[in-house]
């Protein structure tokens, strides 16, 4: 039995944590980009997208606290089990966001809610992307 894969100085080894950086850093980017948007245009967001600035400017809160706990763990040596909680944090987040869809609990107009959807799907991306990366993690 070989341990040589497992060896962090190994060129897989290096390889699927310069991807880890990349989709988990990316994804904090993203979601702090939509954060300060939140902040910052909380009105400018009601009047194109429905809801209420309150709203906008909580969940924009939050995702500026999640991205920064996302950017750490792309930019950190930390184990797979909290890039595995990001991305079930992740999951969640698309399947609230597609039932606020579908329900229109947040009072949101139409565009609101494609807006909503679309942010779903890049989100659901970064899952599967995260998730095919933490996997071959394990396989190196």
């Amino acid at each position: 039995m070989t341990t040589t894969l497992t060896r962090p100085d190994h060129p897989a080894a290096r390889s699927a944590l310069a991807s880890r950086r990349f989709w988990f850093g990316a994804d904090a980017v993203v979601t702090g980009t939509n954060g300060l948007v939140y902040l910052a245009a909380a009105g400018a967001l009601v009047d194109l997208l429905g809801g209420d600035a309150g709203t906008w400017r909580a969940v924009g809160a939050f995702l500026l606290v999640y991205a920064a706990g996302v950017a750490l763990y792309a930019r950190s040596p930390r184990s797979a089990r909290a890039g595995w909680a990001i991305v079930v944090a992740n999951t969640l987040w698309v399947v609230a966001s597609l039932d606020v869809a579908v329900t229109g609990a947040l009072d949101l107009d139409p565009v609101g809610r494609g807006w909503v959807v679309a942010q779903a799907v890049v989100v659901a991306s970064f899952v599967l992307l995260q998730a095919r990366v933490l996997r071959a993690r394990l396989q190196a």
